[in-house]
């Protein structure tokens, strides 16, 4: 399944630090896989349009902005993660120091670099996981095939990503961050729309459920008929 085209152009300036705002207001997001894969580059690509190779080794960075998105501004919150997850560790208990972040998250991008094959064998405990906290299968999430600059190292090929996401019913992308800044903001312009339509969707669905359902009008002739009833009994 692969990521439609972005016919809009997508709009990031100016940025400009998010408010709180009401419940709802905001579009939170979580970018997970394992070390080394991009995610920091991934994100600062999207809310900058900047490529930054080499970033420290991060303890989960919260990103707060407001952005344009088809000509509305909207608050979007982006959970960085630490890249602790290896395929070859117990992945249960490392899977739930991330389990407030996913808890939090409405929509995910789970990245792995077409690189490094290991980071591409955690992309499915990582989506087994969140579908464990979010059992609603609309939750959008998106796998990422990172880095698809670098052909001369390429251990995963573009099939298998195509493949994995089929398999767990997700959409799939190759991207290069350092050299496609469209290709960035269209996933993530793309999950933002997700999450939007869900959280309209869920908004709906409460509206519809606290409705108070109308009594019936009383059949006019039906009760003429059993009070008519009711008289001739007791004239009886």
């Amino acid at each position: 399944m692969r990521l439609p085209s972005m016919s809009q152009p997508f709009l990031l300036a100016p940025i400009a630090e998010c408010s709180p705002g009401p419940p709802g207001a905001q579009v939170r997001l979580a970018v997970l896989g394992a070390r080394g894969v991009g995610k920091s580059a991934m994100i600062v690509r999207f809310l900058t349009k900047r490529f930054i190779g080499d970033y420290e080794p991060n303890t989960g960075s919260l990103y707060s902005r407001l952005v344009h998105l088809d000509g509305d501004h909207v608050a979007v919150q982006i959970q960085d993660t630490p890249g602790c997850i290896q395929v070859q560790e117990d992945c249960v208990q490392v899977l739930d120091s991330l389990s407030r972040c996913v808890k939090w998250a409405e929509g995910f991008l789970l990245v792995y670099s077409i690189t490094d094959y290991s980071s591409y064998q955690s992309v499915q405990p990582l989506y087994q996981h969140i579908r464990k906290v979010h059992p609603d299968a609309r939750t959008p999430i998106i796998i990422v095939g990172n880095k698809a600059d670098l052909l001369h190292a390429r251990q995963v090929q573009a099939k298998e990503g195509l493949q994995l996401a089929d398999e767990l019913g997700s959409l799939f992308l190759e991207i290069s961050t350092s050299e496609d800044s469209q290709g960035v903001c269209d996933v993530f312009q793309y999950l933002c729309k997700e999450v939007s339509k869900l959280q309209h969707a869920s908004s709906t669905d409460r509206r519809r459920s606290s409705i108070i359902p109308r009594p019936k009008s009383p059949n006019m002739q039906d009760l003429k008929r059993r009070f008519k009833q009711a008289l001739s009994s007791k004239v009886k």
